[in-house]
């Protein structure tokens, strides 16, 4: 937890020194609860920082770029992409790309938001120190954070050992119950999360990018290639059928959901202070963001309209692998998503564990040494987290409407609102209380489209977690999936 007072200085765009941060580029650069120019204390700068670990023999601020970059890619280019297909049938293929673009833009300003509040407090290790410095210091912010920045990465390991144990049993024609194939999953993850830095993680993450790639190239042309997608029929549903908008009768619930998977596909902000916190030139991250943005809008784009043109609207699953009708197809195209199954559990895993074992270890031998009490604590503590993951994933057995739920409870806060407060406060530190006023046309620009942001956020948290439970009764009661801790397969 962070103290009230901190007064570090910070190091951030191109010409900055780490040691002597006050403005850059002419640009007026303040701390949100004190100005930098004044009484910074330099020990917590980044160079400072690297400097006090040298001799550890665990270091954290090693992660150049590239690193940075593998590890966003590994992030975003995931199974949900998978998704994109249901969702435009759903929305339409015109608002569906709209949005995709739309939500793309957003996450690159709040991230870009992100990064600029990290340049300014480097001391910051991870998403809670940033919500308790919004909401002025308070003690109940940082514990409010970091409760659902905890619950957020479980959820979402949670949902890799849900759609692990759904390969396995596609694969394998459903050989093992369930719960088996589940905890096998969640046990593999727990060994692959073992390694401490996000510099090795980042090793696992750019092949884990790779296959994901590969295998949605290859799920993209199976379906155009083969000749009918899974359950053809075309004297009940006919051939399949491509809309450039909703269909009518399309219930707020559905396309409220569907708008929820493409954002949850977006939005992850909630991990980027974490990767500048290890970043050993936090000034270059917009060189990963941009390279990650650009490829995700392409691909989700991509992949999304053609797997939906040739599967349809009547034809179409989540994840897509459900909707190509030849076997072997689903098969090859699915197995190559085998280290993204595994990998981005245990890079949420990671993020999870540092949080916990940093407030536990900081200052002591056992942060930046090999010892026996600092191995065996950061394994229990994943060993707990991923045994909560696999609790998630018996007791909410489905894809869809998982992502959507995750996305409506915890992207509004750390997709939206806590980067349009932070916007306000940085401005309001920079400028005085009337920023918006004395920055001319761009500071009202700024100001309104921030108060949006917060806005979006609030109807995330509001709409979105009501038709997200919405249509888990409705799954429920219509018999659409398995009950909780069931042995049935949920093999696509």
């Amino acid at each position: 937890m962070m103290g009230d007072g901190s007064t570090s200085g910070y190091g951030g765009y191109d010409g900055y020194d780490p040691e002597n941060p006050g403005a850059v580029g002419g640009r007026k650069m303040s701390r949100i609860d004190k100005n930098i120019d004044s009484d910074t204390d330099s020990s917590t700068s980044v160079g400072k920082q690297m400097e006090m670990e040298a001799g550890n023999t665990i270091k954290y601020r090693t992660c150049s770029w590239p690193k940075t970059a593998a590890l966003l890619f590994s992030e975003y280019i995931c199974l949900a992409i998978m998704s994109f297909p249901y969702s435009y049938s759903v929305l339409g293929l015109a608002p569906g790309l709209i949005l995709t673009v739309v939500v793309a833009a957003l996450v690159l300003y709040t991230s870009y938001t992100v990064w600029e509040f990290c340049l300014r407090h480097p001391e910051v290790k991870d998403v809670c120190d940033i919500g308790q410095m919004l909401f002025w210091g308070k003690e109940w912010a940082w514990w409010a954070t970091a409760v659902m920045f905890i619950l957020n990465n479980t959820f979402i390991q949670g949902f890799h050992c849900l759609v692990g144990a759904k390969y396995l049993n596609t694969i394998t024609n459903h050989s093992v119950c369930t719960i088996g194939f589940s905890a096998i999953v969640a046990t593999i993850s727990f060994v692959c999360s073992l390694p401490r830095t996000f510099s090795t993680l980042a090793k696992l993450g750019t092949a884990s990018a790779f296959f994901t790639f590969i295998s949605v190239l290859l799920a993209t042309i199976f379906a155009a290639i083969e000749p009918h997608p899974y359950g053809y029929d075309p004297v009940k549903l006919g051939e399949p059928l491509v809309l450039v908008v909703p269909a009518a009768g399309t219930t707020f619930v559905a396309g409220m959901n569907a708008f929820m998977n493409i954002s949850y596909t977006f939005i992850g902000q909630i991990t980027i202070p974490s990767f500048i916190a290890e970043m050993k030139n936090p000034k270059d991250f917009p060189k990963a963001l941009w390279a990650v943005t650009i490829a995700e809008v392409i691909l989700f784009s991509l992949v999304g309209a053609i797997v939906y043109d040739y599967t349809g609207t009547q034809y179409n699953v989540a994840p897509a692998f459900g909707s190509l009708g030849n076997e072997v197809y689903k098969k090859v195209s699915f197995s190559f998503m085998i280290p993204t199954l595994i990998f981005l559990g245990v890079l949420y895993a990671s993020v999870s564990a540092r949080f916990v074992y940093f407030r536990i270890f900081a200052g002591t031998r056992h942060m930046g040494s090999h010892t026996v009490v600092g191995w065996a604590s950061w394994a229990a503590i994943l060993a707990v987290t991923w045994l909560f993951a696999f609790i998630i994933a018996e007791v909410i057995p489905f894809f869809s409407d998982l992502l959507s739920l995750m996305s409506s409870l915890f992207d509004s806060f750390f997709g939206f609102i806590f980067w349009g407060v932070a916007y306000l406060r940085m401005r309001k530190a920079d400028h005085g209380p009337g920023f918006w006023k004395v920055r001319g046309i761009r500071g009202m620009t700024g100001y309104v489209f921030n108060i949006i942001l917060i806005l979006i956020g609030l109807l995330f948290l509001t709409a979105g977690t009501y038709a997200s439970v919405e249509s888990i009764i409705q799954g429920y009661a219509a018999s659409s999936f398995g009950g909780p801790f069931s042995c049935a397969s949920n093999g696509v």
